[in-house]
């Protein structure tokens, strides 16, 4: 049940991180980021790994997306 929970929190997160690649839209990265955390924490209290792993690589492409935008450096 928690993997299924942190699949839907990731894809959320996902599709709201890929508008946030839209210009000028770079600060809901901000926000996407401590959602995907959240996904990743109820991701690892499931015995599946695919909901952990999905909010992982959101975390990584929001920060990604930060550092190139000039929003963490």
């Amino acid at each position: 049940m928690f993997n299924i929970v942190s699949l839907i929190i990731g894809f959320v997160a996902l599709v709201c991180a890929v508008v946030a690649f839209i210009p000028l839209l770079g600060w809901a990265n901000w926000l996407i980021i401590p959602l995907a955390i959240i996904g990743a924490v109820i991701g690892m209290m499931s015995r599946g790994t695919a909901g952990r792993n999905l909010n992982l690589f959101v975390i990584v492409v929001g920060v990604v997306r930060l550092m190139l935008g000039g929003g963490i450096i």
